[in-house]
C-alpha cells in the first residue's frame, strides 16, 4: 500500500526535512516486506491566498483516486502507537492501494475536507506547528511499520 503525505506548504532544507527524509526512508525499508510503502510527500501551496477552502481544493487534487483518507487535526482521535500500527495494517489488509495523510496549513484543514476523511487523527490536545507534525507523522509511520514487523524499536 502506497502512502502519501499530502501537505500544505513547502519545506525547505533544514532539520525538519532531514528528519522526515530519514524516517520515510526507514519506513520504506521496514515496510517493504510488509506491503507498506513507498511513502512520498506531495506539497501544495495556495499562492493566491484563498484560505482553507483553496488549500482543501489543492489537497483534493493531490489525493490519489480511491485512497483511504486520514486527516491530521486537533479534533481527531488520539491513539497509542500500537493502535495506530493496527489501523495502518487494517487499511493495508483491506486491499487499499493507497493511504493519504492530509496535513493542513497554519489554520488547519477545511471542514469540507475533514468531513470526507475515513479517519481524523490527533497528536494530542496541544496544537503543533504543521511542519513539525510532518516529522511526528513520519516517525509514527516508521514506528508502526516496526511494530507490525515485530521489531524492538517500539518498547512497551
Amino acid at each position: 500500500m502506497r502512502v502519501h503525505l499530502c501537505v500544505v506548504g513547502r519545506l525547505r532544507k533544514g532539520p525538519e526535512k532531514a528528519l522526515i527524509d530519514d524516517y520515510l526512508t526507514r519506513f520504506d525499508r521496514t515496510g517493504r516486506s510488509l506491503g507498506l510503502g513507498p511513502a512520498r510527500v506531495v506539497e501544495v501551496e495556495d499562492k493566491r491566498g484563498g484560505g482553507m477552502a483553496a488549500e482543501a481544493e489543492l489537497l483534493r487534487r493531490a489525493l490519489p483516486t480511491g485512497a483511504a483518507l486520514w486527516c491530521l487535526d486537533e479534533r481527531g482521535e488520539v491513539m497509542t502507537s500500537p493502535t495506530f500500527a493496527d489501523r495502518l495494517g487494517r487499511v493495508r489488509d483491506q486491499g487499499r492501494g493507497d493511504l493519504a495523510f492530509v496535513i493542513g496549513g497554519a489554520d488547519g484543514i477545511d471542514s469540507s475536507l475533514r468531513a470526507q476523511a475515513d479517519m481524523t487523527l490527533s497528536f494530542g490536545a496541544m496544537v503543533w506547528p504543521h511542519m513539525l507534525v510532518r516529522v511526528m507523522l513520519a516517525e509514527q509511520m516508521y514506528r508502526a511499520a516496526s511494530i507490525l514487523a515485530g521489531s524492538p524499536y517500539h518498547r512497551v
